[in-house]
């Protein structure tokens, strides 16, 4: 790419953010638009417009986003996204500090380096101008590489401080959540996992009550033993969908007067045509006492190998959840409960070595996506330049050789078709760390996020600069192997302006259609024009889900990944990464304050993960500048190597100092009083499944099943 068509894609994002975010400026002001632009306000039964919105400051959701405190942001949408702007705030110091040297510093030396390499790899086949501002510019084995080994040094000394001091800040916010005075459900109990088979004459339930009872005889409240729910899951999933159909055929009635009929077969397409509210009614009467039977039969007869056991307080449950309750690591597994809202119920019977099992299975899958997605990721690096598009598709020429359409195309054509290509994989992952017998939902998203995070650095950035430059260098290589270092070497400063342009779309575009919502607007009007008919079907259409750390945070580390990775290479990209990073904390900070709600809570746990992966990030970086500066015969390399050294000493320093109170909860926090004597039985009713729970109007006929379900050894 060259300068120009750099310029252009710069300019076009740019222009695309500012039309983007007046449209949310004028879009936000509209009523009828307040449950996407403020559903966070309107789930907490706020006015939207009570502060004069409709009529105010279009930049006034800045002032919010700046004058908002860390407590706010807990207040309203959790620890969890706290610990997000955490991650975002230590990153942009980490560029802005690193920045604030680097380019004074690196700028000027490289500049006036005054080198052209004879290999490269731009599209044009010239060294652009943005090269001259890279250590490509410097002469092999200068001393003006000094210079850039300071510079190396400086961004890792950078990292680790602002993470020792992240971390501490992180573990202080998790203590103070769980310090809280207020009765959650989780800090009472525990999950219990691979319970030995019940000795002859007792039941699960007797086993679990007697087995901690002894140990816990004055704390301990009762267990509930978790069944295999599947039938009863497919009939309460039934006739919960007939009372929706239900209400939606009543909503239509009250509105036209003409009672709505639908055909009894496949999709309402074949069959007998029926009257809708009469064949409901039918079904709900059908589907009930079916329900009542089968929550009985499941009580009493699928117990599983796995219990949630409650205790009078929160330290009981502190220590139980950390302590080693058997010899042997396959029976007896006990850790935190997690929130109600959030368990994988049907990973909780899995056994020990089930679990195993899986989790190596799975890291075989996700190993093989890796290794086999580096083939078509490279070959759409390739592909997608126009060079060797002209080559493979001699046909599209005469289009590409006009100037507006190739400056277009060099400007966006690789970028869009990355992007694109990557939106298929998280959802594969997250269905891979389910698979793996993971028991919550946020430790399942964590570990897809980790597998994403791993995915695209080796197939993006590896993968774009590695597979770039052997496709259009294989005839090279072929007739001298040993030139494959120094063309990868060479090859660095000439991608710099690919992710220039990448991280320029992400943050331009990607955070000006994150403001604007424009997609969640046009479903939203959809859905309430021709789909809605109830109150509940409104709301959710408009319902906004969470801020999807499963794939958010993946991007934000591919690009803290690329920017270090490049920050001294090329150290003009250091100013895209903090406005990426700035532009997010502000974009996201309105957003999380009236936008998004939170799905789940795990009180900063998210951390630890987030923290390994930005030092993982660093340790690619320093070996990418080792690789580098070999690639520039600098005969002092082996300076570098304490680098990545000091890096694991960092990491298993944080690990042993700081990880276990991110495992497990700390009884100093555990044992503060609460404000109120907390509800045990409402605690213990929080965690029963929807599918096992009556409707109110049924609330005895449940009892009785609750007491045949403690005599015969379920639930109590």
């Amino acid at each position: 790419m060259d300068f120009s068509s750099f310029l252009t894609s710069l300019g076009t994002s740019f222009a695309i953010f500012v039309i983007l975010m007046l449209l949310f400026t004028w879009l936000s002001r509209k009523p009828g638009n307040s449950v996407v632009y403020y559903p966070n306000l309107i789930w907490r039964g706020l006015d939207p417009y009570e502060n004069g919105a409709r009529t105010r400051n279009p930049f006034a959701w800045i002032r919010e986003a700046f004058s908002s405190s860390e407590k706010d942001v807990i207040t309203v949408s959790g620890v969890d996204t706290a610990v997000y702007f955490v991650f975002l705030t230590t990153v942009l110091g980490i560029l802005i500090f690193s920045g604030l040297v680097l380019l004074p510093l690196l700028l000027p030396v490289a500049a006036t380096g005054k080198y052209v390499p004879k290999t490269n790899s731009t599209s044009k086949g010239t060294f652009n101008d943005l090269d001259k501002l890279s250590m490509g510019h410097i002469k092999p084995n200068s001393p003006r590489l000094w210079t850039f080994v300071i510079a190396t040094y400086w961004v890792s000394f950078v990292t680790y401080f602002l993470l020792w001091k992240a971390y501490k800040h992180v573990s202080g916010l998790r203590a103070a959540a769980l310090m809280s005075p207020e009765v959650r459900a989780e800090q009472f109990s525990v999950l219990v996992r691979d319970i030995p088979p019940s000795p002859e004459g007792q039941t699960r339930k007797e086993q679990v009550d007697t087995y901690f009872k002894k140990i816990y005889p004055e704390s301990f409240y009762r267990s509930m033993v978790v069944t295999e729910n599947k039938q009863v899951n497919e009939i309460w999933v039934e006739l919960e969908g007939y009372k929706k159909k239900l209400a939606r055929a009543e909503a239509v009635y009250a509105l036209s007067k003409k009672k709505p009929m639908n055909k009894t077969g496949f999709l309402g397409l074949i069959g007998k045509k029926v009257d809708t509210i009469v064949y409901c009614k039918d079904k709900i009467n059908e589907l009930t006492p079916k329900l009542e039977a089968e929550q009985k039969v499941t009580l009493r007869e699928k117990q599983q190998a796995s219990a949630l056991v409650f205790f009078t307080n929160r330290a009981s449950a502190a220590a139980a959840a950390q302590s080693l309750h058997a010899r042997m690591v396959d029976t007896w597994t006990v850790m935190d409960a997690p929130e109600p809202r959030q368990i994988i119920w049907t990973n909780l019977p899995k056994s020990f070595y089930e679990r195993q099992i899986r989790q190596y299975v799975v890291y075989i899958i996700v190993f093989l996506t890796v290794v086999f997605f580096m083939i078509p990721i490279g070959f759409i690096s390739a592909f997608t330049t126009l060079e060797n598009l002209k080559k493979l598709l001699p046909f599209l020429k005469p289009i590409i050789n006009q100037d507006v359409i190739r400056t277009v195309l060099e400007a966006y054509l690789p970028q869009i078709a990355l992007i694109v290509f990557l939106a298929l994989l998280p959802k594969f992952l997250l269905f891979l760390s389910k698979a793996e017998g993971i028991p919550s939902e946020s430790h399942a998203i964590r570990a897809a996020s980790g597998k994403y995070f791993y995915f695209i650095v080796l197939n993006v950035f590896l993968g774009v600069t590695v597979g770039g430059t052997l496709f259009s260098t294989l005839k090279t290589i072929e007739k001298d192997p040993n030139k494959i270092v120094p063309l990868l070497g060479s090859s660095l400063p000439g991608n710099a302006t690919f992710f220039l342009t990448y991280v320029a779309l992400l943050f331009f575009v990607g955070y000006g259609l994150e403001l604007s919502r424009i997609v969640p607007l046009i479903i939203y009007h959809l859905k309430r024009r021709y789909l809605c008919k109830t109150e509940a079907e409104l709301k959710e259409a408009w319902a906004p889900g969470d801020l999807g750390y499963a794939t958010r945070i993946p991007k934000d580390m591919l690009i803290i990944t690329i920017v270090l990775c490049y920050s001294v290479i090329a150290p003009v990209i250091i100013p895209f990464g903090v406005i990426y990073f700035g532009l997010g904390w502000l974009v996201l900070r309105n957003q999380a304050l009236k936008v998004y709600v939170p799905s789940y809570e795990s009180y900063g746990r998210l951390w630890p993960h987030v923290h390994t992966r930005i030092l993982a990030a660093l340790i690619l970086y320093q070996l990418t500048m080792v690789g580098y500066f070999v690639a520039k015969e600098f005969r002092s390399t082996p300076v570098l190597i304490p680098l990545p050294i000091l890096s694991f000493i960092f990491a298993f320093i944080c690990s042993k100092k700081f990880y276990r109170f991110f495992q497990s909860t700390a009884l100093e926090v555990a044992c503060r009083e609460l404000k109120e004597t907390p509800n045990m039985e409402l605690i213990f009713r929080s965690f029963i499944p929807p599918s096992l729970t009556a409707d109110k109007s049924d609330d005895d006929h449940f009892e009785d099943a609750l007491s045949h379900a403690s005599r015969s050894g379920s639930f109590a």
